[in-house]
């Protein structure tokens, strides 16, 4: 499923134009961006967490040559799926 599919998806789902549904979507892929980029968790309860964690600097290899590289220090982006959405996944049910 792509972002149009998706678009569509909760277009249909919520009784929504494509238009508010694209702009809805939209609102809430960039508000969950900027909090997450200013350090904020953002957590949407049975789906999961949004938060920036930090990577710690290491050395590489470049594929190609085998030499070794130094790959700095980054702030990125990590999701961990809640438990419902888990058990949504993996085909469990609910007691």
């Amino acid at each position: 499923m792509n972002k149009s599919d998706l678009i569509d998806a909760i277009a249909a789902s919520a009784n929504l134009s494509k238009a508010d549904a694209g702009r809805a979507l939209g609102a809430t892929l960039d508000t969950i961006v900027k909090a997450v980029s200013k350090g904020d968790n953002v957590t949407l309860v049975g789906f999961g967490t949004f938060k920036s964690t930090k990577r710690a600097a290491r050395t590489g290899k470049n594929p190609k040559t085998g030499a070794a590289i130094k790959i700095p220090a980054a702030t990125v982006p990590r999701f961990s799926a809640g438990a419902g959405f888990k058990t949504a996944v993996g085909g469990k049910k609910k007691k």
